[in-house]
């Protein structure tokens, strides 16, 4: 008998807006939390999700009592879910305003758990803030505010509209993501993310870009570990839409990865 997945998802953190105790690392008071929206996604495909409380070197929690490890060992795939910017000292930037200075505790957390997906021969998938971390990761840099760097690009955040801001973008002929929706040359999706890919990570080839300026929206991992992610949020599709992008095929070929991966485990 088949048995069902269980797909971790990297924490999202709210950080509290009055002083508490500052005990290094990840904060007392401090919520980790998983959107609705995206365990709802992964639940769509069949699968179950279970978000990974945030622990690194420097947290509340040491080491020699949890490791992330023990996660990437029992969990089938890795999620990692949109939230605050990329800190823009993990890509050796300084910030160029006091509001992009980021999460470093949440990029360091994120970076540790995408290496040990790795190392267990487990598929990652990024969404939005995801795809801007794993570029980082993999020697790449970010745009720190595209409207400032980037001045002709078009408006991918709108704080009022949110999620339905849209603007299309170009499937990479021959990429695969583009043989996931054979006759389908581009598609419309949300815009929700002030950031954007600069230069490219490496081993990585860009899968989608938005026509109306060349931003990257969709990346994949070539010759090596099963790693692919998206600018858009595919939590916010609504399933079945004929006017936005149908997210589902995109699910199941993940989630067949991460199959693929327990069977070879078990084989």
């Amino acid at each position: 008998m088949n048995q069902t997945l269980i797909i971790g998802v990297s924490a999202r953190i709210y950080y509290p807006a009055a002083p508490v105790l500052d005990m290094g690392g990840v904060w007392t008071r401090t919520l980790h939390y998983l959107e609705q929206s995206v365990a709802h996604w992964i639940m769509a495909g069949g699968a179950m999700p279970v978000m990974i409380p945030a622990v690194d070197k420097e947290s509340i929690v040491h080491r020699s009592q949890i490791d992330l490890d023990y996660y990437a060992a029992k969990l089938d795939a890795l999620v990692l879910q949109g939230g605050n910017d990329v800190a823009p000292e993990s890509y050796g930037e300084q910030p160029l305003r006091p509001e992009w200075a980021g999460d470093k505790v949440r990029d360091r957390y994120e970076v540790e758990l995408i290496q040990a997906f790795i190392d267990a021969g487990k598929p990652v998938f990024g969404i939005c803030r995801g795809l801007q971390l794993l570029n980082v990761k993999f020697g790449g840099s970010l745009y720190q505010d595209i409207p400032t760097q980037r001045p002709e690009a078009r408006k991918h955040v709108d704080r009022t509209e949110y999620e339905k801001l849209h603007h299309s973008v170009d499937l990479v002929p021959g990429s695969r993501l583009a043989s996931l929706y054979p006759g389908q040359a581009s598609a419309r999706v949300n815009s929700i993310h002030h950031q954007g890919i600069k230069t490219l990570g490496r081993g990585f080839e860009v899968e989608a870009r938005c026509p109306d300026d060349g931003m990257v929206e969709a990346i994949r991992m070539t010759g090596g570990p099963w790693i692919a992610a998206v600018q858009w949020h595919p939590e916010f599709h609504e399933a079945g839409s004929a006017a936005m992008f149908d997210d589902s095929p995109m699910l199941r070929d993940f989630l067949a990865a991460a199959t693929a991966a327990r069977d070879t485990r078990a084989g």
